[in-house]
């Protein structure tokens, strides 16, 4: 039942009737401080609102999601390029294992020429996020693939609250401009909202990104009675050079700076349009909604990773391509009766997508073609079905399950006949969710549940590998999850809202990067588990509070590569901050991230040193101006974003390649100004 839940929890934008021209103080929504007794089913399950993320600062959007506790958003490449994602263990490289959705469409590309589930936000704007819902583990029927560690959904407005203009600039030739108005019909029963944002960065880095986006938002929302409706069309389009992850041994022998690039020619671009459109009809004794969505998404990636290590004379670089069309929908219906004297709520619900790729894998220098490797077609349908029922047994005892079925198609022709061929492939997976309480305004759960992801169809036919010509065996392609909690929630004291959790999750087998290809794949069974703490207290309507804490424990089920230990699991996440957040006058926020050593390697020898980040907000604001400014890494601590493990040859050495940890430096200190007007 989550999407009811997520329609039930998040604060959605009214179409407002016309009235005389009245000035209101803007509405603060924060979301964390609604304790969602009664209507979670788990405590891994929270709703952050659009006053919360806006006073955060943020160094990218992605950032967005680091409002989940737990979860951690990093890069190793440049900007245009989806965010590196870690949750309970998991480095979920680019989405492998956390769902993502935008008012119904999925935002999780499966077959993605760089990475399963690649998950890309840089089409968001973030000041038209009226809220997040999530869910972290596998107990959720309305979650389907890509969701074994958690999912978010986005909701943005129908109408903004006023329409405003925002300029920001800072170091590094960082711009951005965005803008959003609405447009009320005299009936106040519709409006269009417009929003458009533009930015562009060079970075640190000694090879500049050059980095640009552009993004147009539209909207069209009405009311008809008991239906409410919405169109929403997105467009995207970014283009990037990248500086890569680089072997430690480079900087360190002084080749390039800690911000030097050993390719200056990586880089992409990528483009999205999305069409949606999404329809809730409310009724006496439930809601039914339907979304449907049309999408196209194209990507040209530019990487080298190794260098030298292949090919000696032209360099290892690769290109890797991407077109494709979405289509799909999900819809579900809800209904409330009683049984006895027991209130019951039951669920059906539908989720369908088919997309139509073609993708490319070259080898490349300075991005001009050497050779083709593999040139494929794919064809992938997926779908699924559920229900799910909420008995509400005493009034101390909620009872809810439910059972998940879903199906997928992969259809693909290779330039390989080798590697084409068909294969479907189902799985069904049971929820179980028991709540007790509430007790003082506290409430116990007990969760269980199967999730599961699918794995590139590519794989799930391979049986040559493209690259090298030897004997591969096709994948699963469907993936099973097997997962628990148990926990709590409560609000007893005044003003605060705290989760704790014992969560536990089996993953039949593990999405890791490899670094020669550049992509995802598939490895051995593992096993976690872990214990979470997140608490946000309201201390003054104008002051507020938030600290998280998670441990984690990750291993592989049997020995890999000589260990038992899954690189870049990290181990303890904690996170925190305070706000000061007046309506006029001062505004402020100081928050600090901490991720806590991660291996590297199998056997746990080596390891990635931890990460500690403070970053800051403050300014001033009256009814119609804001004034801020970001300082972002405070105290400009050289960390890391991420480090893999592999080898790689830089000019002059063996034909063999030198082991060595690949880094991503995180950037440095920087300061970005932001002027912010509102009619």
């Amino acid at each position: 039942m989550l999407a009811a839940l997520a329609g039930s929890i998040a604060v959605r934008a009214q179409i407002i009737p016309a009235a005389p021209p009245i000035r209101l103080d803007d509405v603060v929504t924060y979301g964390r401080e609604n304790d969602l007794i009664g209507e979670a089913d788990s405590p891994a399950q929270g709703m952050v609102g659009a006053a919360e993320l806006a006073a955060r600062p943020f160094l990218r959007r992605g950032e967005l999601l680091e409002v989940i506790p737990g979860l951690i958003i990093t890069q190793h490449s440049g900007d245009g390029k989806a965010n590196q994602y870690f949750l309970r263990g998991f480095n979920l490289d680019h989405g492998t294992d956390f769902a993502t959705t935008v008012d119904g469409m999925p935002v999780n590309l499966p077959s993605n020429a760089h990475g399963q589930g690649y998950s890309d936000l840089n089409f968001l704007i973030p000041e038209l996020v009226q809220n997040i819902t999530y869910e972290k583990g596998t107990y959720y029927a309305a979650n389907g693939d890509f969701s074994a560690a958690g999912a978010a959904q986005f909701h943005l407005f129908d109408v903004v609250p006023r329409p405003f203009v925002k300029v920001e600039a800072g170091q590094d030739n960082y711009f951005r401009l965005v803008a959003a108005d609405s447009f009320r019909a005299p009936d106040g029963t519709a409006a269009t909202t417009v929003g458009l944002e533009y930015g562009y960065y060079d970075g640190p880095w000694a090879n500049p990104e050059d980095a640009d986006h552009l993004t147009g938002y539209l909207r069209r929302s009405w009311l008809s009675g008991d239906d409410t409706f919405a169109v929403t069309a997105i467009a995207y389009h970014a283009a990037w050079n990248s500086t890569d992850q680089v072997a430690q041994r480079a900087i360190t022998e002084g080749l390039i700076s800690r911000y030097g690039a050993l390719d200056p020619t990586d880089g992409g671009t990528s483009s999205r349009a999305n069409l949606g459109f999404n329809w809730t009809h409310a009724e006496a004794d439930g809601e039914t909604q339907v979304n449907a969505y049309a999408m196209y998404y194209r990507l040209s990636l530019y990487s080298d990773f190794d260098y030298f290590l292949t090919d000696p004379v032209h360099g290892d670089q690769f290109g890797q391509r991407d077109r494709r069309g979405i289509f799909g929908g999900s819809g579900l219906k809800d209904w409330n009766g009683q049984l006895g004297s027991s209130k019951v709520t039951t669920t059906v619900g539908f989720e369908e997508r088919s997309d139509v790729i073609a993708l490319g894998l070259v080898d490349t220098e300075d991005r001009n073609v050497i050779s083709t490797v593999d040139l494929s077609s794919v064809h992938e349908y997926t779908g699924g079905v559920y229900a799910e029922s909420r008995v509400q047994v005493t009034d101390w005892l909620r009872v809810q399950g439910g059972l998940r079925a879903d199906g997928a198609d992969f259809i693909v022709d290779a330039s390989d006949p080798r590697n084409s061929g068909h294969r479907s492939s189902a799985i069904l997976s049971p929820k179980l969710n028991l709540v007790l309480g509430p007790w003082d305004k506290t409430e116990f759960y007990l969760d269980a549940g199967d999730g599961f992801h699918s794995n590139d169809a590519r794989g799930a036919v391979e049986h040559v590998d493209p690259q090298d010509g030897s004997a591969t065996q096709p994948v699963t392609p469907l993936v099973r999850a097997v997962g628990a909690e148990v926990g709590a929630r409560t609000s007893l004291v005044p003003g605060l809202v705290s989760t704790v959790s014992l969560w536990a999750l089996d993953l039949d087998s593990e999405l890791t990067f490899d670094g020669d290809s550049g992509q995802t794949d598939p490895s051995g069974a593992t096993r976690r588990y872990g214990v979470e703490f997140a608490n946000f207290y309201r201390a003054a309507t104008w002051l507020a509070f938030d600290g998280d804490i998670a441990f984690t424990h990750a291993r592989y089920r049997q020995e890999t590569n000589g260990g038992h230990y899954i690189a870049n699991s990290i181990g303890t996440v904690v996170s925190g901050g305070a706000t000061v957040a007046l309506t006029r006058g001062w505004f402020g926020s100081l928050r600090g991230r901490y991720f806590g050593p991660q291996p590297v390697v199998e056997t746990g020898q080596i390891q990635e040193p931890s990460s500690l980040t403070f970053n800051a907000r403050v300014g001033w604001r009256n009814r119609d101006w804001e004034f801020g400014v970001d300082l972002l890494n405070v105290l400009n601590r050289k960390n890391d974003d991420i480090a893999y493990y592999y080898t790689s040859r830089l000019p002059g050495e063996p034909a063999a390649g030198v082991n060595d940890l690949q880094v991503h430096p995180a950037e440095p200190f920087m300061a970005r100004f932001s002027v912010m007007r509102k009619f």
